[in-house]
């Protein structure tokens, strides 16, 4: 089996395991072709984004646990909907991008160069 690739070609990388995130809750935001919200820019959360989804209602801040969902804070990686992250970016809200963690597939809605704009240093 081929491993699955990220959007720079090479391996895709875990986003996070704790919080466990990916919309099959391996660490990982890869592409699923059931995924109607296609979960696959890992994202590092910024206070700005975490606010903006909120008021847009999607409230990623409070814990569900009936939906094993921890609540997030600045700081925590997690695989975001494509389209959430493309709204937020237009509405200069975007949370930087790990790229060796963002799914080849996001390719098909971003361009690189927007992703490589918000690439996330460390």
């Amino acid at each position: 089996m081929t491993p699955d690739r990220n959007v720079l070609g090479t391996e895709l990388a875990t986003c996070s395991e704790d919080p466990m995130t990916g919309y099959g809750r391996d660490g990982c935001c890869r592409h699923f072709p059931n995924d109607a919200g296609r979960h696959e820019i890992c994202a590092v959360m910024t206070d700005e984004f975490l606010q903006y989804s909120k008021s847009r209602g999607n409230d990623l801040i409070t814990p569900r646990p009936e939906l094993e969902f921890p609540g997030l804070e600045a700081g925590d990686r997690w695989c975001l909907c494509i389209d959430r992250w493309l709204e937020a970016e237009a509405a200069d809200a975007a949370p930087p991008i790990v790229l060796e963690a963002t799914a080849e597939e996001a390719l098909e809605r971003v361009r690189l160069e927007t992703l490589e704009a918000h690439a996330y240093a460390e």
